[in-house]
């Protein structure tokens, strides 16, 4: 039995959803499964106890009894990277840990799947990027990839030579209407001549690549003026209102499932944000509470306002980061994802990399 590691070309590509897929549908096959993702890098905290949320769904959808340092015994925090570079952290030790605890967790086990951390090149500077992984762990790879344009190409063939022999094949995610037929027609059969194989493609769907207004809200801690607006509708993209009223408004009315950012203090943009039909939130900045007037219009409109204390810029960056992991680290999204697997792609085959 070889271990599956799941790695990507970039972030946020769905790597936690598709590892726990592939488990969940090993384990429903009546397979003893096993999970571990040796660099921790979703910590809610730079240093201290590791507080990653992916292995600690794993161990809820996978109903598993390891300890979190076993799982994820290497914790990739910011502090741990400034001691690496000190040369305060002892590489042999750090690699040691990685084969002990996988060795505990594969015994008796059908199936290991491992999850990368970030893209496949994190890890340089303790020598343990996922390639070196699935050396140190003698693993296949699933490779994740995004595709929005050719060019991206250079990322996957890039990625596959340095896999080299170890990668399984490579798997599109999140795949747009406008960008599939290209994807199928042109892009996998030239990766196929270019002897990388590829597993197929799956489609990008709402509930998995979006949040809703209200996840929005709780994720960055904002208030919701608008009682009675909904907050269930998706926000896929930012819009800063920083320009004229006019150019905002010509602006918006382009727009589909956006939030618009702006200052609390700015009633123009706001009233022009509220204007347009593809804009399902506004989120205000510098915690200024905007007009009666426009928290009315909102209402009326059934626009919800949500009111955060950071600056603009700080706020792009956290709500921007909400929006590019989606819903995919719940129980839910596993299950979702594991339908779309099943309908996109061989899944069995992709369990057979571990054979």
């Amino acid at each position: 039995m070889n271990p599956i590691l799941v790695s990507s070309t970039e972030a946020s590509t769905g790597k936690t959803a598709v590892t726990l897929a592939l488990a969940r549908h090993a384990a429903d096959a009546g397979q003893s499964v096993g999970y571990m993702k040796p660099k921790g890098t979703r910590l809610q905290s730079a240093v201290g106890k590791t507080l990653d949320q992916d292995p600690m769904l794993a161990r809820d959808i996978l109903d598993l009894d390891e300890e979190m340092h076993v799982m994820e015994p290497i914790v990739y925090s910011p502090t741990f990277v400034q001691e690496v570079v000190r040369g305060r952290e002892d590489l042999d030790a750090l690699h040691d840990s990685v084969t002990e605890n996988y060795a505990t967790i594969a015994e008796d086990k059908d199936v290991v799947v491992i999850e990368g951390a970030g893209e496949y090149t994190t890890g340089g500077i303790i020598d343990l990027t996922d390639p070196d992984m699935a050396d140190l762990l003698d693993a296949r790879v699933l490779l994740l990839a995004n595709y929005d344009e050719p060019a991206d190409l250079d990322d996957v063939l890039a990625a596959a030579d340095a896999f080299g022999d170890r990668l399984g094949g490579v798997l599109f995610n999140g795949v747009s209407d406008d960008e599939f037929d290209e994807l199928t027609e042109d892009v996998i059969p030239f990766l196929r001549e270019r002897g990388v194989t590829v597993f197929g493609a799956i489609p990008q769907v709402q509930e998995l690549s979006a949040v809703t207004v209200g996840e929005l809200a709780s994720e960055l801690g904002a208030d919701v003026l608008t009682g009675d607006a909904p907050t269930d509708a998706y926000v896929e993209r930012f819009l800063v209102g920083a320009m004229g009223r006019e150019a905002a408004l010509s602006g918006f009315r382009r727009a589909r499932e956006a939030a618009v950012i702006t200052g609390g203090d700015r009633s123009e943009i706001q009233t022009a944000a509220l204007s347009a039909p593809g804009v399902k939130c506004l989120l205000l900045t510098g915690g200024h509470r905007p007009s009666g007037a426009v928290v009315g219009r909102a209402e009326e409109s059934g626009t919800p306002i949500l009111l955060v204390q950071g600056d603009t810029r700080t706020t792009i960056d956290r709500a921007e980061a909400v929006v590019r992991s989606g819903r995919t680290r719940d129980p839910e999204t596993v299950e979702r994802m594991g339908e779309l697997l099943a309908d996109a792609v061989d899944v069995d085959g992709l369990l057979a990399l571990g054979e």
